[in-house]
């Protein structure tokens, strides 16, 4: 918004708002499908960088030792706020994407965690990226 970075890659609940705005301008979207939150914004693909596919997701963890029962509550209370149509509507407005219902549950982020990993690491190895 200052006019200091010419190109990033934030999440859509951090920039939607000023693109609404029209402080900034969004190139296109890094994902498969345009965002119903805003349809106007083309794909990657559609944009001519094909396949560069970014994914912003949040999870729940809690210590490996965790009880499954406590999970269960845990994850059933996840799954209730997200099925509250005032949270999914807010959600929506800022660009977030629900998992479907049967995503819900901890296998389902343990396999996207695992996908994201067998992804990234090899460009984190190959560019040297080290943590600080």
């Amino acid at each position: 918004m200052a006019g200091q970075i010419d190109l990033m890659i934030p999440t859509a609940a951090d920039s939607l708002e000023q693109v609404r705005a029209g402080t900034i301008k969004a190139f296109a979207v890094t994902a498969k499908s345009r965002l119903s939150s805003a349809p106007n914004i083309p794909t990657v693909d559609e944009a001519g960088a094909a396949g560069f596919y970014v994914n912003f997701w949040m999870g729940m963890w809690a210590p490996k030792a965790t009880a499954k029962d406590v999970v269960t509550k845990i994850n059933a209370a996840a799954i209730a706020t997200l099925s509250d149509a005032t949270v999914r509507r807010r959600l929506a407005e800022l660009g977030q994407e629900i998992p479907p219902r049967d995503q819900q549950n901890p296998e389902s982020l343990g396999a996207l965690q695992k996908a994201e990993i067998e992804k990234w690491w090899p460009i984190i190895k190959a560019a040297n990226l080290r943590g600080e």
